[in-house]
């Protein structure tokens, strides 16, 4: 088993590991809680049974708490029926919120427990890959408005992650790429061995999950550890998300994010070649093992306006310029503040193809 701490004023241990979803009920226990919510969504019910029958045996009343999938789950209608849940449970600060699913359940999951009697300890407990390397560690929790996604939220640690491999082998083949994303990432803001891991599984026929996981949830660990509330380092964890956001915006979420964020890691690349931060060869390797990953590296022609006025509401904003994260070498970041509308366009126009299926 690995383990992966995160420092910072409320540290916690996030463990990686196969099969240790039995672990989480003792952990429960341990930090005397009386009864958990096990916020989860219709497909992993029979996950959440088994959790619920652990607590039961270690003698914490389990409440089930099902959710919608994926993003209709991260809405105000969803926090309220939730909230109404641990009132009518006779939830006190004493107890916890457990969020299994993917990166929905786990950011509405610490939502609620952020605002619940203003701050219940959660559990996370991410059953995808992507909510296993970003959503489920660090702490950012949130939902979604009419004007964008996770406007609303909070910053609230979880007590601790637990990771489980297996359920990666469970995970439908989209899954696997759209999750690939948050690690590829973190390959190229700052550990390209990631990358290499990639390059090496492709030729084998498989990947090395427990060291990919591993690697890219602590590149995580340590940037959020000396920048909890993203007052400046964590910004770096936002490579390819201003357009990738814009993106799920415009396609109403129905892209999954991994693939938006794809597409955003490739516009950036662009950004930080045309400005002259990056050579080709850099530009290159992005598009290289994004499609050997299977990410889409283009969006659909004529989209730019639209997207344009997504990325004005972006939460990395500062005095009404949109602000990205760009590489100025493999493994290394800084921001660019001051590009105008026609670098974006051009940028744009790089990677404008004929839309590929997210």
């Amino acid at each position: 088993m690995a383990h992966v701490e995160v420092t910072g004023p409320s540290p916690y241990t996030i463990h990686i590991a196969h099969r240790i979803t039995d672990q989480v009920a003792p952990r429960a226990k341990g930090i005397g809680a009386r009864k958990v919510a096990i916020v989860h969504q219709a497909a992993l019910k029979a996950v959440a049974r088994g959790i619920a029958g652990d607590l039961e045996a270690v003698g914490v009343q389990p409440v089930m708490a099902e959710i919608p999938d994926a993003e209709a789950g991260k809405s105000l209608d969803t926090a309220s029926t939730l909230w109404d849940l641990l009132g009518t449970s006779g939830f006190s600060r004493q107890d916890a919120v457990i969020g299994l699913g993917g990166g929905a359940a786990t950011d509405i999951a610490g939502f609620v427990a952020a605002t619940w009697m203003r701050g219940i300890k959660v559990i996370q407990v991410p059953t995808t890959l992507l909510a296993m390397v970003d959503a489920a560690v660090g702490g950012k929790t949130g939902m979604n408005t009419e004007v964008g996604k996770n406007l609303v939220g909070a910053f609230h640690e979880p007590d601790s992650v637990f990771i489980d491999l297996e359920r990666i082998f469970t995970l439908p083949e989209e899954e696997i790429v759209s999750g690939s994303a948050e690690l590829v990432k973190t390959g190229f803001i700052a550990d390209p061995k990631i990358l290499d891991l990639y390059r090496d599984g492709s030729a084998r026929g498989e990947w090395n999950w427990e060291e990919l996981v591993r690697r890219s949830v602590a590149v995580k660990a340590a940037v959020v550890s000396r920048d909890l509330t993203e007052s400046g380092l964590r910004e770096i964890l936002n490579y390819g998300h201003t357009l990738g956001h814009a993106i799920e915006r415009c396609e109403q979420y129905t892209w999954r994010h991994g693939n938006a964020v794809g597409v955003g890691m490739m516009f950036a690349a662009h950004l930080a070649h045309e400005r002259g931060l990056i050579d080709a060869t850099l530009l290159d390797l992005h598009r290289e093992i994004l499609t050997l990953v299977g990410l889409p590296t283009s969006y659909e022609p004529g989209a730019f306006d639209e997207l344009y006025e997504a990325m004005t509401h972006d939460k990395k904003n500062r005095d009404g310029r949109i602000r990205f994260v760009v590489l100025n070498a493999l493994g290394s970041c800084t921001r660019l503040e001051d590009a105008t509308v026609e670098e974006m366009r051009a940028a744009y126009d790089a990677i404008s193809q004929p839309t590929q299926e997210a």
